[in-house]
């Protein structure tokens, strides 16, 4: 049984893989100043929850853009069920042929899902994962992972405005009746809601108009169930794109 482990700046997505099914999904908030016991137990918690034994875990990795958080979970991991993970970087084969400006610099939840998708579902595609950033990566017709769009994610977007205003409110993040909103929470939650359904159909036309072809539209991140069926675009929810893509790669750089 593989535990897979994807790190982001708010969330982390953990989950126990064995023979190719997710026997369960588990999101918990990233904080940087916990120890590897409290991570730890947080995990043991999770495969408690799951009826999981820690002598079931043969294997772990670990994708992370979180440096900080990194070692702390990988100290867990060992000291909870006495493996070793693999962590997602550079020496490690993805299989994905990168053709950016830099290829060392792609964020490995990026890469992560990417693996997943193309060896999931037809090419070209868009991928998009709604973080702490909305991003969109762009996979040719040859599987290649061609670049990408980063925008303010809808929690960042959210906090920030009411931050720099005096007397807009904390929303949550929930559809109202209405795009027209008729008071300062509605309106709140329409230009949020509605304005990131609608930035990512836009986005998803220019990017099909500027590669000249239709592509598959892939969605994961912890906000995308709440956002992807307002899009008028067709596009597949997929919340264990980044386990599937972990399995992937630990099955492709176990000895």
């Amino acid at each position: 049984m593989v535990l897979a482990v994807d790190i982001g700046n708010t969330n982390i997505v953990f989950g126990c893989i064995k023979d190719n099914d997710i026997l369960f999904r588990e999101r918990i908030s990233t904080v940087q100043s916990a120890t590897e016991l409290e991570y730890a137990t947080i995990i043991m918690a999770a495969f408690q929850l799951h009826s999981i034994n820690c002598s079931e875990i043969d294997g772990a990795i670990i994708s992370s853009v979180v440096p900080t958080v990194t070692s702390t979970a990988k100290k867990a991991i060992e000291k909870l069920t006495g493996v070793t993970s693999m962590v997602v970087g550079p020496g490690i084969k993805t299989g994905l042929s990168i053709m950016i400006d830099n290829p060392a610099a792609l964020g490995s939840d990026l890469v992560v899902g990417a693996v997943a998708a193309i060896n999931e579902y037809p090419v070209p595609q868009i991928i998009i994962d709604l973080g702490t950033a909305t991003t969109l990566s762009v996979i040719d017709s040859k599987r290649n992972f061609t670049g990408g769009i980063i925008m303010t994610g809808m929690a960042v977007s959210s906090d920030a405005l009411t931050k720099r205003t005096a007397q807009l409110p904390k929303i949550a993040f929930e559809t109202p009746k209405k795009v027209v909103g008729t008071n300062t929470v509605d309106s709140m939650k329409s230009g949020i809601m509605f304005g990131t359904a609608g930035s990512i159909d836009g986005l998803i036309d220019r990017i099909e108009q500027e590669i000249g072809e239709k592509c598959t539209v892939i969605a994961t991140g912890g906000l995308a169930g709440t956002v992807i069926p307002l899009c008028k675009k067709k596009i597949v929810l997929d919340d264990d794109l980044l386990l599937k893509g972990l399995l992937i790669i630990y099955n492709k750089n176990k000895k």
